[in-house]
């Protein structure tokens, strides 16, 4: 049985923070969710590095399985949804893509999307460079690039960070978990695919931080 996802309420918003690492809005009926590094494995392999397919066949299994159970009618990537240039495993998601043709799809550019404008045209992927407001949200890759659209300041909902945070339990063993990180104004995700590192964060006690742990989301 999939472990429900949390809610977390944003500029009156309803945010369901899942525990397969993405957000869903409810009111846009919007699935969000950050760095998927698709093609990742098949990038190491192809530089000689034995990395097992079924990580990538596992990160779409869980995306379909998202899909599946939010219903949204669009989904944003808020970058680095591809690894690398184009390799085997692009094929393998546009054959993937092509089951949920109907359903749209927004990329707003990270670091590593370098590849060429039409393809993401034939994926039929709408692309934003820099990022996209959608009030009371602005969805871009890196929080630090944000640009201001006027005096009140919108959510920033980002990626690129990869957060983590570490649990201390009462045997002063410290575990890592991935987790969703709410530094007003700006809400970072953690990365979607299992194959990345995290950047452990210290918040603060006016921040928030939503741990992802035994596949469950829980406030720390």
């Amino acid at each position: 049985m999939q472990t429900p996802p949390l809610l977390h309420i944003m500029a009156d918003q309803h945010c369901w923070l899942s525990p397969q690492r993405c957000m869903f809005w409810e009111e846009k009926k919007l699935l969000v969710l950050s760095d998927l590094h698709w093609g990742k494995t098949g990038h190491f392999r192809k530089n000689g590095i034995a990395v097992p397919t079924e990580i990538a066949k596992e990160d779409l299994h869980r995306l379909t399985q998202q899909i599946t159970h939010f219903n949204p009618e669009q989904i944003i990537i808020v970058g680095d949804m591809f690894h690398s240039r184009a390799n085997r495993e692009l094929d393998q998601w546009l054959r993937w893509r092509n089951d949920f043709s109907s359903l749209a799809f927004t990329l707003i550019k990270g670091n590593h999307d370098i590849l060429a404008n039409v393809w993401y045209e034939e994926a039929k992927i709408q692309v934003f460079n820099n990022q996209w407001l959608l009030p009371p949200f602005t969805f871009v890759h890196d929080a630090a690039d944000v640009v201001s659209a006027g005096e009140e300041e919108n959510i920033t909902i980002s990626g690129h960070l990869h957060p983590g945070v570490a649990v201390t339990g009462k045997g002063k063993q410290s575990l890592r978990f991935p987790c969703f990180y709410f530094a007003r104004p700006h809400f970072y995700l953690p990365a979607f695919s299992y194959f990345s590192g995290m950047a452990m964060v210290q918040p603060k006690k006016s921040q928030e931080v939503f741990a992802i742990v035994n596949d469950a989301v829980m406030k720390i």
